[in-house]
């Protein structure tokens, strides 16, 4: 053994090595993720805060630091009192029914491209396409398809007999089922390409199993797709539930809240109020129950996730 060991002669010096070396090595990664970490605080965490403190004051920000009023809940209740407010969360909870419409159809059509159509790529590059594409030329897009009067939905609709066919944007009692119909074609490109993602990633020799037990496949896909596409649906549930509540640029192109507020959304009702109306402070407190709205929804979708994702 040699005699010159630090553990023979007391002197705990392989220690004092590691323990330097740690706070080198954490020093070293606290400056490489603090560029990051100070840009989310100034941009993401620090506007978040503004907006809880003013949720509580009547803000006008064109008079400067000086005009704000404290008025603790006021705005809050004044949302209560707010009919386009009310509308703009019922339209939201409209919204959300766009999240299982495209990913149903959008699993079913991972399935076929992945296992029963050729050219493959050609297809995922085709439908991925509308989600890529600039949502202003999507919306002069759909504006064309969508006119009432020699728009190509309603030249088809008179053509197999319709005779009043409806004025979509331009009617209320269509004009969110046009947005929504134009968000479930929009989203469908992306929820595909990670359906088959999550198809390719899941053992062949699951189904080779069940060919030798002589399963069916609409058993195999109960069975062995469907369970085994949880986390992928989970997924993709919960960041389409939260884009449902950012949705804006669709609806300041084609409809800016029309007609009468109804595809009036909350994103769209808060800008409304703070940058024309110049409300700070009540756009904030719209703010802050969008923020308390996503939350509750994420929370509560985590602990279902429980009973029905396999990991």
């Amino acid at each position: 053994m040699n005699q010159h060991s630090p553990a023979l002669a007391g002197e705990p010096a392989v220690p004092q090595k590691k323990s330097s070396l740690q706070k080198g090595e954490t020093l070293a990664g606290f400056l490489f993720v603090s560029p990051m970490l100070i840009g989310v605080f100034i941009l993401v965490l620090l506007p978040i805060v503004a907006t809880f403190v003013l949720s509580f004051a009547d803000w006008n920000f064109v008079q400067g630091w000086n005009g704000i009023k404290w008025i603790g809940f006021g705005n809050f209740e004044k949302l209560l009192d707010d009919d386009l407010f009310m509308k703009s969360v019922r339209n939201n909870l409209i919204f959300l029914l766009t999240v299982p419409v495209y990913m149903i159809i959008s699993m079913v059509l991972a399935v076929l491209i992945n296992k029963y159509v050729y050219w493959k790529s050609y297809f995922k590059v085709a439908y991925f396409m509308p989600y890529i594409s600039s949502i202003v030329a999507v919306a002069v897009v759909w504006q064309v398809m969508f006119q009432p009067s020699y728009g190509p939905i309603n030249e088809f609709l008179k053509a197999v007999g319709v005779d009043n066919p409806p004025k979509w944007i331009a009617d209320p009692h269509f004009a969110l089922i046009s947005i929504m119909m134009i968000s479930v074609w929009i989203s469908i490109g992306f929820n595909m390409i990670i359906y088959i993602a999550g198809l390719q990633s899941i053992p062949r020799d699951l189904y080779e199993a069940a060919d030798i037990d002589g399963a069916s496949p609409w058993v195999k896909f109960i069975r062995i797709t469907f369970p085994l596409l949880s986390p992928t649906s989970f997924f993709l549930l919960v960041t389409g539930i939260i884009s449902t509540f950012k949705v804006f640029d669709i609806i300041a192109v084609m409809t800016q809240g029309g007609p009468i507020g109804s595809t009036s959304l909350m994103v769209w009702h808060l800008y409304d109020q703070a940058f024309v109306n110049l409300k700070v402070g009540y756009a904030s407190s719209i703010s802050a129950v969008l923020f308390l709205f996503v939350m509750a929804i994420t929370l509560v979708q985590w602990v279902v996730q429980r009973k029905w994702v396999n990991y």
